[in-house]
């Protein structure tokens, strides 16, 4: 088996993983969005933990670092929280396809605060992009709407927390930045949820214990993934995650998108191939002049 299809099958899985993490999230109830947010980052530690302990790596990184590992931990709770909040209230692929703009918000803030230059065929994608989630969002003023936006802006959060771990780069080693911000996050929740706990039953519990499995899964394949195969390859398979999420809303929650939630996700999937064909294209032109 050759890297690339390594890196599309490691993919493939965290795309699945996530999407189980939004069925098991919607599937625990009404809980509050920062208890289900815990249980998601209490999980995501125990993995990277191991790792950092067996490798006898830093666990919190280096002292000059810390600034934007903050910064990564708090754009990425922020991020985590209105993604939950948007599962809960929205059809599952919906809320998955609002959350996939954050690619697009990480061009523009890399563009922003690390002057890298935006392309053209990068900003027609933008501007597309942003078409179809009209057609997911449905302006109209109504609650949905706003449920809508609260999507856009976790996809924002995204983007700024992208950027930070973009900013970081080979700094720090993956499953040290993974465990800062998990144990960042439940430091940071800890006192809220004993504040406002609610009590669960034990399919609860069950249930949110397996949304930081798959969490845990899909942070991880997303990782091993661009370990075999540069972003510019295979990154469009992220987008599985949507088809994952719609078949499950079908089968589990009996949610069937609208016509227009359907479009979006065409124009959004759309402008994301085009932009992933533009940048493979300029790659074998690079090979093509390097020899």
């Amino acid at each position: 088996m050759n890297p690339k299809l390594k890196g599309i099958i490691a993919l493939l899985i965290a795309s699945l993983g996530f999407s189980l993490m939004g069925t098991f999230v919607k599937l625990s109830g009404d809980i509050p969005v920062i208890q289900k947010s815990l249980f998601r980052n209490i999980v995501g530690m125990i993995i990277p933990l191991i790792i950092v302990i067996k490798t006898k790596d830093r666990l919190f990184g280096r002292l000059e670092n810390q600034k934007v590992l903050i910064l990564r931990s708090t754009f990425g709770l922020f991020g985590v929280l209105l993604n939950y909040y948007t599962i809960d209230k929205m059809v599952l692929s919906d809320s998955d396809m609002l959350n996939k703009l954050s690619p697009f918000f990480t061009i523009l803030f890399c563009s922003f605060f690390l002057s890298e230059k935006i392309k053209k065929y990068q900003m027609y994608a933008i501007i597309v992009g942003f078409i179809g989630a009209l057609f997911i969002i449905k302006p109209s003023f109504s609650s949905d709407m706003m449920v809508a936006l609260v999507g856009v802006l976790g996809a924002i959060f995204a983007g700024l927390a992208y950027t930070m771990l973009r900013i970081l780069g080979p700094r720090e080693k993956f499953y040290t930045t993974v465990f800062y911000f998990s144990f960042f996050s439940t430091i940071v929740l800890l006192p809220m949820v004993l504040l406002n706990y609610q009590p669960m039953t034990m399919k609860q519990t069950i249930l949110l214990l397996l949304s930081g499995v798959f969490a845990t899964i899909g942070q991880f394949g997303i990782t091993i993934a661009y370990h075999y195969a540069p972003a510019k390859d295979i990154s469009i398979f992220t987008y599985s995650t949507v088809l994952f999420s719609a078949i499950i809303s079908f089968v589990i929650f009996k949610q069937v998108p609208d016509v227009f939630s359907f479009i979006g996700y065409f124009i959004i999937f759309f402008a994301s191939y085009y932009m992933f064909m533009k940048v493979k294209q300029a790659s074998i032109q690079q090979t093509k002049e390097n020899h």
